[in-house]
């Protein structure tokens, strides 16, 4: 049985995650006799010296792996011929971007495992990063809030808060977060700003990581209806910020009729459009954790954005969180990818154009795109207790069989998406995004 292969990531200089922590290594080898090959790596959370400590053989040729398991996307020029690749490969939406990858691991007769859609009989997600990205992002968001709220001239106590990039640890992260909370509690808010609302979409990982951060702060939750009444109570309001929850029924309605229907939206989502509009005016954070599909309605539509900013000189409206980060999907103001060494911009709504800093007319926007990387050693390891259970059958499995012989767990075997130069059952739906006829 060859080694499987770890890879080095080379995404950008901020990725330092990895599927496999030496602790998984040293397991792999120890209970399952799996030996694996550690690509070096500079940047990554846990030293060459670490997995050598495991057991594990550090080399930069990874020729003899059959097995090649990262993070992020494979870099075009680096997919080998036969060679079964796991990572987040992000073709299964079909966006042209990842169409050239997609069409390379065709050519080259590879096998792709995508951990997206690594989920269990009722669709949910067994492998991810997700809630690592909702630490990240709420903590990034906060940071963007107090910074384009001292551009603004406001002091709170969230201007000293840190991209999560910079805490030793999330624990860290959190325990700053809860003392900002209590700041604010004790002394209140700026009589301008209140009241502070946040609304929040999605219900999955991510968000869940999201309100675990947010609740470090002294909050009150309402609901739609009563954030567009939220009163300016002088004892109530300044020393708390309010969360509002939009469930699936709230944030989308039939364009023609209103209403919502759960099978009418999933089998024609065109028939349906954003009802965030009405909401946007009362909030001054937006905190967005919903997955997004083309044609889909957009939560917020750049049409909206401008018809703030033309009402009000300085509409409620401050500082946008996309934490799933579709660019130009569900927040169509995302209009470009950001990275943890300068993670926001402004979207101009005059110019169209995304202003990186916290100054300018138009919303602020946190669109980092690999949150999870900024908080790598906690991510890393609970993304590999959830994946080690799978890799002994990748290590074993005999990759020059037809997809339908290959001995691999059901729920493995459905993340699939290319096999010996063919896209597998599931996944033949992307022969039109590559323009095959």
């Amino acid at each position: 049985m060859p080694p499987i292969a770890l890879r080095r990531e080379d995404k950008n200089q901020w990725e330092r995650r990895t599927p496999l922590t030496p602790d998984h290594v040293a397991e792999l080898s120890r209970e399952h006799g799996v030996d694996v090959r550690v690509e070096p790596s500079p940047i990554r959370v846990f030293a060459d010296h670490e997995y050598l400590g495991a057991g594990a053989e550090v080399s930069s040729d990874l020729s003899g792996c059959r097995v090649i398991i990262g993070v992020k996307e494979i870099p075009v020029s680096r997919v080998d011929r036969a060679r079964t690749y796991v990572c987040f490969s992000h073709v299964i939406k079909g966006q042209a971007s990842s169409m050239p990858l997609l069409q390379r691991m065709l050519d080259q007769q590879c096998t792709l495992i995508d951990y997206e859609p690594i989920v269990d009989d009722r669709g949910r997600r067994l492998i991810f990063f997700g809630r690592h990205a909702g630490y990240a992002g709420m903590l990034d968001t906060l940071w963007a809030l107090g910074q384009r709220l001292a551009h603004e001239g406001f002091r709170t106590p969230f201007e000293d808060l840190q991209p999560a990039l910079h805490y030793a640890s999330l624990s860290d992260a959190l325990d700053h977060v809860a003392r900002i909370g209590e700041r604010i509690r004790h002394a209140g808010l700026p009589t301008g700003l209140r009241p502070v609302a946040f609304g929040f979409t999605g219900s999955g990982n991510v968000a869940q990581g999201a309100h675990e951060v947010f609740e470090r702060l002294p909050f009150e939750t309402v609901s739609p209806a009563e954030l567009l009444s939220l009163p300016e109570d002088r004892d109530r309001s300044r020393h708390v910020v309010f969360r509002t929850d939009f469930a699936r029924d709230q944030r989308v309605a039939r364009t023609e009729t209103g209403g919502f229907d759960a099978a009418e939206f999933a089998s024609n989502p065109g028939a349906y459009s954003s009802a965030l509009g009405q909401y946007l005016p009362h909030l001054t954070v937006f905190v967005n954790c919903i997955y997004w599909d083309p044609g889909q309605p957009r939560a917020i539509t750049i049409d909206e954005v401008r018809r703030l900013w033309e009402t009000s000189a300085q509409p409620k409206l401050r500082v946008i969180g996309d934490i799933t980060c579709d660019v130009g999907g569900s927040i169509e103001v995302n209009l470009r990818a950001t990275d943890s060494g300068d993670p926001i911009y402004v979207y101009d709504v005059a110019t169209g154009a995304a202003v990186s800093g916290a100054a300018g007319r138009g919303p602020v926007v946190m669109a980092v795109d690999n949150l999870p990387c900024e908080l790598p050693r906690e991510a890393s390891e609970h993304f590999g207790d959830s994946f080690l259970r799978y890799v002994p059958k990748l290590a074993r499995c005999n990759w020059d069989v037809p997809f339908e012989q290959l001995d691999l767990p059901a729920e493995i075997k459905r993340a699939v998406i290319t096999h010996r130069g063919e896209l597998t059952p599931a996944y033949r739906h992307l022969d039109a995004a590559l323009g095959h006829r």
